[in-house]
């Protein structure tokens, strides 16, 4: 198992001023499109419904950033998953759980399905999620600025790995839609 730290920050703001001050649908669309996933896995665009009528359903949005900082340096990048996947776990559960208990909707690191293998989505032969119950869109496939919600309400930067190694830290960031 990999050693790391874990910091975790929440910030809560209504939906409208945060599809208002954070929102750029056209521009974060355009580059979903160049990612594999696009059109590939049931969690990423295109939605067969209008994004931001789905979002303004919704009052407030409780956002939760989770910092994953590993206790070694120079770090392959090739590891990423290594550091993330028992935290997107275990936060993936705990908002699947916040959304049961509010009646809201999650939102969450997508990047590669948990809950099927690997390039094994339905999605890319047609046929409907096999776990429409657990996999939520991630925030940027809404149309939202991460590395901007990071830096105005959490005060965190966004970093890159370089070189092929990870950044100092890595972030998780979701949400929960409610009323």
């Amino acid at each position: 198992m990999e050693k790391y730290n874990i910091e975790e920050f929440t910030a809560d703001i209504t939906v409208d001023e945060y599809i208002k001050q954070f929102r750029d649908a056209d521009r974060f669309i355009e580059l979903c499109k160049v990612c594999p996933n696009f059109n590939n896995s049931w969690g990423c665009p295109p939605f067969n419904f209008d994004t931001e009528d789905y979002l303004r359903q919704y009052r407030y949005a409780h956002l939760m950033v989770t910092k994953i900082t590993p206790l070694e340096t120079n770090i392959s990048i090739d590891r990423t998953q290594q550091f993330i996947l028992q935290e997107r776990i275990r936060i993936e559960k705990q908002l699947l759980e916040m959304e049961r208990a509010t009646g809201g909707r999650a939102f969450a690191y997508i990047g590669t399905c948990l809950h099927c293998p690997e390039s094994q989505c339905t999605r890319k032969c047609g046929e409907p999620c096999r776990h429409p119950d657990k996999v939520r869109p991630s925030l940027e496939a809404f149309g939202f600025d991460i590395e901007r919600t990071l830096s105005e309400l959490f005060n965190i930067k966004l970093l890159w790995g370089k070189n092929g190694v990870l950044p100092e830290y890595l972030v998780l960031v979701s949400a929960l839609l409610h009323n």
